[in-house]
């Protein structure tokens, strides 16, 4: 992954639901595609609203590391 959609991915990660639903609307307008809309939504799991509420919540889990970071500790 390239050090800009890691910024991107971080920057949807802290930011508000409001406005990630209006970055989704600027990717589907300019990035407009049939695709987007075949794209699942799944409803979150147990884990996944652990994850979401440590995000919210664990200022720890704002930390990122990079691909290569976490390639070389396999």
């Amino acid at each position: 992954m390239t050090a800009v959609k890691e910024r991107i991915l971080g920057a949807v990660t802290i930011m508000s639901n409001n406005d990630a639903e209006k970055l989704w609307h600027i990717i589907k307008t300019d990035f407009g595609s049939s695709e987007w809309d075949d794209i699942e939504e799944v409803v979150p799991d147990e884990w996944d609203l652990k994850m979401l509420s440590d995000i919210e919540n664990d200022p720890d889990c704002k930390e990122f590391v990079s691909e290569e970071e976490l390639l070389s500790c396999l």
